[in-house]
């Protein structure tokens, strides 16, 4: 279901004791899986609420809540705090969390040789760095390398079904799914929906990373990609030696050509997400984006 603005204030008082709500607006960033709005209270304190949707995102909010507290004892950069939850009367939990300052990464932001862009490479290397079992009371999902080539594997073939991915597109990402020696990679602690949204910085420093409902021990590649697809080459190219100089362990070699695959899947996903969540608009934009890149591939590999 989909709640007003003052439910989610609502919502909010009613998890999070001397929460007296005075103004609600809606966040900069929306999602399909929640329902969402920044609260200001009497003592000119600002909250975010994001109650689930959907039964899927119900559960992922649960793990979510218990992963956020150990993240923040070991990530370096802060990460949203769990201050109280409410009952749904549909079953599940809103959360309410501390507003955390700043606005989404614009890519252009990430310049080549800039602090900024070093200091987003430095976080994701920490991230990767830090040891799954600290996570183990969060109840992570976990894959090998090969399960996790498998499972996108299967998320080729769901999004296939559907009719919306172009042959020659459905074409290009078997064979660099079923090329296994790309997949020989260690699992590490991703956040897994890393993207410039879920990205804040507040007066040209890194503030925050967010909504981390999708966290997982699976393919590093997963945090890069909206990097090197977002960033021009020179920006990329910080990012990626800061995380790499960053890392206790050398990244394996075939990183970078995973992350450029996974940002392609990414369109998959998108689409997957507008079927599950009956959004026709959403499916038509995935739909024209993936004929797009059809397109630009295959200029590409004739040019």
């Amino acid at each position: 279901m989909t709640r007003t603005a003052l439910q989610l204030a609502a919502l909010a008082s009613a998890a999070v004791p001397g929460l007296d709500p005075v103004s609600v607006a809606p966040p900069e960033i929306d999602g399909m899986d929640f329902d969402v709005a920044v609260v200001t209270d009497d003592q000119q304190r600002r909250w975010v609420v994001r109650a689930p949707r959907r039964t899927a995102a119900a559960v992922t909010a649960d793990t979510e809540s218990r992963l956020l507290p150990l993240l923040g004892r070991h990530l370096p950069v802060p990460v949203p705090q769990p201050a109280g939850r409410a009952a749904l009367p549909e079953g599940g939990s809103c959360l309410v969390y501390a507003y955390l300052p700043g606005r989404p990464v614009d890519p252009a932001e990430l310049t080549g040789g800039s602090a900024l862009a070093a200091e987003v490479g430095r976080a994701i290397a920490a991230l990767h760095d830090l040891e799954p079992a600290l996570l183990e009371d969060a109840g992570l999902a976990s894959y090998t390398a090969d399960e996790y080539r498998r499972r996108r594997l299967d998320e080729v073939d769901r999004a296939a079904q559907s009719g919306h991915v172009p042959a020659a597109l459905l074409t290009r990402w078997e064979k660099g799914l079923e090329d296994v020696a790309r997949w020989h990679f260690v699992p590490t602690v991703v956040h897994g929906d890393l993207a410039p949204e879920h990205v804040l910085v507040d007066g040209g420093t890194l503030s925050a990373i967010i909504d981390w409902g999708d966290a997982c021990v699976a393919d590093p590649a997963d945090d890069l990609a909206w990097v090197v697809s977002a960033l021009d080459p020179a920006g990329a190219d910080t990012v990626v030696e800061a995380y790499a100089m960053g890392r206790g362990q050398q990244p394996d070699r075939h990183l970078a050509q995973r992350a450029e695959l996974v940002a392609e899947l990414a369109l998959a996903r998108w689409l997957m997400g507008g079927l599950a969540a009956e959004d026709t608009s959403v499916v038509d934009r995935a739909a024209a984006a993936m004929r797009d890149l059809a397109l630009r591939v295959g200029d590409e590999s004739t040019g």
